[in-house]
């Protein structure tokens, strides 16, 4: 044993000694076991057939409301405000349904996105009514 591990051991047994040794007492914890039933044939075809379909991911910056008289005026150099201020999280929507919220990244010189927040099911439905 090396001198780190003498250490490690001999500041256990203190604490030990200290909290009173043999009345720590561990709690019992159930066994997590996967309840669910496997997959038959059948259902592993259906979600086969469902994963092989393309859906849209697109990103989005922010969004502004514009007429078409300045709309037409805009050219090369032309800045557009958007709704978001600078730093907030970009919406990552699928088939224009927001999915995500997350942060610009680069790698290998191309711009990607880390996702910071995933929207849950339930939220995703209320926001479909």
């Amino acid at each position: 044993m090396s001198d780190v591990e003498d250490d490690w051991a001999a500041a256990l047994a203190e604490q030990a000694e200290v909290e009173g040794g043999d009345d720590v007492q561990t709690a019992p914890l159930d066994e997590l076991v996967d309840e669910t039933p496997p997959i038959n044939a059948d259902e592993a075809r259906k979600l086969d057939g469902i994963l092989d379909i393309p859906v849209t991911i697109s990103m989005e910056v922010g969004r502004t409301n514009i007429n078409i008289r300045n709309l037409l005026q805009l050219n090369q150099g032309s800045v557009v405000e958007l709704d978001r201020l600078a730093g907030e999280s970009l919406d990552v929507l699928v088939n224009g349904t927001l999915i995500a919220h997350g942060e610009v990244v680069v790698v290998n010189d191309k711009f990607g996105i880390r996702l910071t927040d995933v929207i849950s099911q339930t939220e995703r439905i209320k926001k479909l009514r």
